[in-house]
């Protein structure tokens, strides 16, 4: 029986929301003691009715064992649903769950309408897929183009070689009855033997009763950026072409429309009355008759025609893609058309089905494409291209052979940069089709493609279970808190122009912002060491995240979304000797020398595991909680600190604080106490300091123990510490672990940042000097808390002033952008900066939280 608690869903996108059977996985937010991880949950419509099977578990726990989020997975119907509900109570299996088998060489998933067999081991992860008795794919692996360059006496030398893949471990994570999960794992060898390299993980999930299998596939480089250059990287299936050439079809989305082709059309000087009408009919994908004595002539015409065996799609640019076709090997590649953004969809199938692949983000993280061989022959190849070996490889060299820290602020006198341990993730959706897809299935496909179908819940449910802290819900009940709300939704507008005017696209950039800006020449400091890419410098993912949460907006869903895909991956090493660690901001991602723990910490990502429950952010934070043993190598304070008695020298932020964002998220997860036990001698090593969190901030450390050791009471600036996550975090943390002395350490940090040194010498005894109290905008999501936390009236109106004063409440950044003329137009803000943009919103939304009601109405 289903108690009175409901949480109300709703589709992310309204515009997009399932038009198709969908499998759909999402996260739930519980206060502590709300939810029991004996209880069962069911999925009901708003009112009530159309209960749909429901897959739960638990993905994180408070203290006293209930759970803090929930996530959950359901095959819902085509849009015969808007609105839906999750209460307590037991509801109905599905009709025909998901059945996982296992053998010693094969894993099955059946979900009642196909059968899909991978394999444990070899080259091939997909052996096939059987759709109701009919075969629609009859393998698939993974591949790799190598370039390798050598110079002998002055000549360049461009060799290829090819991988392909080789599963090394195959693991089933669910199995049913809703949702399925498998990770395969593995490397890719050379066609000849003589190397493995580019480990990969590749997921798969299905869903009772559907005929679509999502993919997640991430690789990670481990070569010689010097030597090893990837001209390709892409996932080929093998597609069973069945009946007459002209009743096998291809399909790729383009601009506005589908390619849509046969290997043998119907189009023929002579096409003309009845043979028009089965031409018209051909395209649409329907199938095509003849009777072979009335219809003699015309297929004489088709033998004699030409037959075109192969197709390809190539996106090679954000803004531009070109299709070709040919007959043969042997033969030209004839254009079929140029247009400007694909929308990454490919079919290839004859009669009795086929596959259709949508490949995510597929303009935005070009050079990508399609590739189809074999129309004419009995079995064809579709190959995904992440990367398309139509353009020019990638280069992850470094763009300088020495670094530049006083002139471009790189960070670190050594070099490093090197991308050994990065890597990319790519989304795509199989689906397994009866028969070429209609225009209509075309488009429904596309949308699941460019923006998968997802439950979210009420701002006011995230609000209410403090997910991920304190932050506020918009209001403008009056003209200041309004004005605010209005620049808040002004800055994010801003970076949403500001990524398509800039282009902020490709394979290894898209999801990233640039740091500052150049009024001179009128661009972002692309080539300006530590001042172009971000690379979650000041949390921008936190800002973009609790921008959703508090909004409830796809399209900041989205943004942050693509910033955590990318900055959990790319600008984060997850093998090598800086495992667990990321580069700090620089020309190329990976770049800086400064390598650091609070770049991969998951207290940047975890809200797009607990809202999505993404096993890959989930592998991710896995691989950061025992980040602090690299600084053992690495220590961050190597420049300031000589090597002492101490294994290394940490700040308490953003180093501490980024390790225990990494234990906290562990001790969540997965009840794993030995990580509560290192948090709580962290903090009862501040206790210690003479002044609390305000010492410091640096100290001596050992992984081993967890014991920090004081090194001084005024060692180094304090606005690393609160800047980089460090307080959502605590804000957090605070709530798990109910210690009101460091509640009270939290507050009398706030409360004392921004004192004058007469005022600091009154309470640290001059022991601490204010010149180590920098940047105080940075600083305001702390001092709300100490001015609500001790009812400070004081310290609020200190926080507001800072928080108001600033341009990014004064400026409408809208109305007064300037156009440059002469630079084609652009619109542009030319004191921009993401650090600040990012902290001034983030602060500016908590303290709208702690301190709303002591706003100076007199701000304008």
């Amino acid at each position: 029986m289903a108690t009175e608690m409901k949480v109300k869903l709703h589709w992310l996108s309204k515009d997009t929301m399932a038009s198709m059977p969908v499998g759909v996985t999402w996260g739930i937010p519980w206060r502590e003691g709300e939810l029991r991880r004996s209880e069962s949950l069911l999925l009901a419509g708003a009112g009530g009715e159309s209960i749909i099977p429901l897959q739960s578990w638990p993905t994180a726990y408070w203290p006293d064992g209930s759970v803090k989020w929930s996530a959950h997975a359901a095959a819902v119907p085509d849009g015969s649903i808007d609105n839906f509900s999750i209460v307590k109570g037991s509801g109905p299996a599905p009709d025909s769950g998901v059945i996982v088998r296992e053998t010693d060489d094969t894993i099955t998933l059946d979900t009642g309408v196909m059968v899909c067999t991978l394999g444990k081991q070899g080259g091939y992860w997909l052996r096939s897929i059987v759709r109701q008795g009919a075969e629609v794919c009859s393998g698939g692996d993974l591949i790799c183009l190598k370039e390798a360059r050598t110079e002998v006496s002055g000549t360049r030398t461009l060799t290829e070689e090819p991988f392909e893949s080789r599963i090394h471990q195959a693991v089933v994570e669910q199995d049913g009855p809703v949702r399925a999960v498998v990770k395969l794992s593995g490397r890719h060898r050379a066609v000849n033997g003589s190397r493995e390299w580019l480990p990969f993980s590749l997921r798969l999930y299905v869903y009772a009763g559907l005929e679509s299998i999502r993919l997640v596939h991430t690789f990670h480089y481990d070569g010689n950026p010097n030597e090893d250059y990837i001209k390709g990287l892409g996932i080929r299936f093998k597609v069973p072409m069945r009946g007459a050439h002209y009743n096998r079809h291809v399909r790729f989305a383009g601009d506005n429309g589908y390619f849509s082709e046969s290997p043998k059309t119907l189009h023929t000087r002579r096409t003309k009355g009845k043979y028009r009408e089965l031409f018209e009919r051909q395209t649409l994908g329907k199938e095509v008759v003849f009777d072979p004595q009335d219809d003699a002539y015309f297929l004489s015409l088709l033998d004699d025609s030409a037959t075109w065996n192969n197709f390809k799609l190539v996106q090679d640019s954000s803004d531009h893609y070109r299709i070709w076709k040919q007959t043969k090997a042997s033969c030209s590649w004839v254009k079929v058309t140029d247009g400007r953004r694909a929308g990454g969809l490919g079919y290839v199938g004859g009669e009795g089905g086929g596959l259709a692949a949508g490949l995510r983000n597929f303009w935005e993280k070009h050079p990508s494409g399609f590739d189809v061989h074999g129309m004419a022959e009995a079995e064809a190849s579709l190959t995904v291209w992440l990367w398309s070996p139509d353009c020019a490889p990638m280069d992850l060299r470094h763009y300088d052979t020495e670094t530049h820290v006083e002139s471009s602020y790189e960070g670190a006198e050594e070099l490093r940069a090197t991308p050994y341990g990065i890597a990319n993730t790519s989304e795509m959706t199989l689906w397994s089709l009866a028969a070429a897809p209609s225009p209509e299935l075309l488009d429904s496909m596309l949308a699941q493609t460019q923006d998968p179908s997802m439950l979210v819940c009420e701002p006011e449910h995230y609000h209410a279970a403090h997910a991920f802290g304190y932050w506020s819900l918009p209001d403008r009940s009056s003209p200041v808190k309004a004005a605010l709300e209005q620049r808040l939704d002004g800055i994010i507008a801003f970076y949403q122009d500001e990524v398509e005017q800039r282009k902020w696209y490709g394979f290894w950039d898209f999801g990233d912002y640039m740091h500052s800006y150049d009024p001179v020449r009128h661009v972002w400091n692309y080539d300006l060491g530590g001042c172009a890419w971000q690379n979650t410098e000041l949390a921008p993912n936190m800002w973009l995240w609790i921008m959703f949460l508090r909004s409830g907006r796809d399209d900041i869903f989205r943004m942050a979304e693509a910033m955590t895909r990318h900055t959990s991956e790319v600008d984060v090493y997850h093998f090598g000797e800086y495992a667990g660690l990321g580069s700090r901001h620089n020309v190329v991602h990976w770049g800086c020398g400064c390598k650091e723990a609070r770049i991969a910490m998951a207290g940047l990502h975890r809200y797009y595991y607990y809202l999505t429950a993404d096993e890959r952010i989930g592998d991710m934070m896995d691989e950061v909680k025992d980040s602090d043993f690299t600084t053992v190598n690495l220590d961050p304070m190597r420049a300031y600190f000589p090597k002492d008695e101490h294994p290394t020298h940490i700040r308490v932020g953003p180093d501490w604080a980024a390790f225990s964002s990494n234990w906290m998220t562990r001790w969540e997860r997965y009840e794993d106490t030995a990580y509560q036990d290192k948090i709580m001698v962290g903090i009862e090593c501040i206790k210690g300091a003479n002044y609390g969190l305000i010492s410091g901030p640096t100290y001596g450390y050992d992984p081993k123990t967890g014991v920090l050791t004081p090194l001084g009471d005024d060692n180094w600036g304090r606005h690393l510490a609160i800047c980089m996550g460090g307080p959502q975090v605590w804000f957090e943390l605070a709530g798990m672990l109910k210690d009101p002395k460091w509640e009270e350490m939290l507050a009398d940090f706030g409360v004392y940042y921004n004192k004058s040194q007469e005022e600091k010498d009154e309470l640290t005894k001059g022991d601490i000097s204010t010149k180590h109290f920098e940047h105080p905008v940075l600083s305001a999501a702390i001092v709300a808390y100490g001015a609500h936390y001790k009812q400070d009236k004081e310290t609020a109106r200190t926080c507001w002033s800072i928080l108001l004063g600033n341009p990014f409440a004064r400026v409408d950044l809208q109305k007064d952008s300037a156009v440059v003329s002469h630079v084609d137009n652009l619109k542009e803000i030319d004191w921009m900066n993401t650090n600040e943009a990012a902290q001034w919103s983030l602060n500016t939304i908590i303290a709208l939280e702690f301190i709303p009601d002591t706003i100076p109405e007199d701000y304008r």
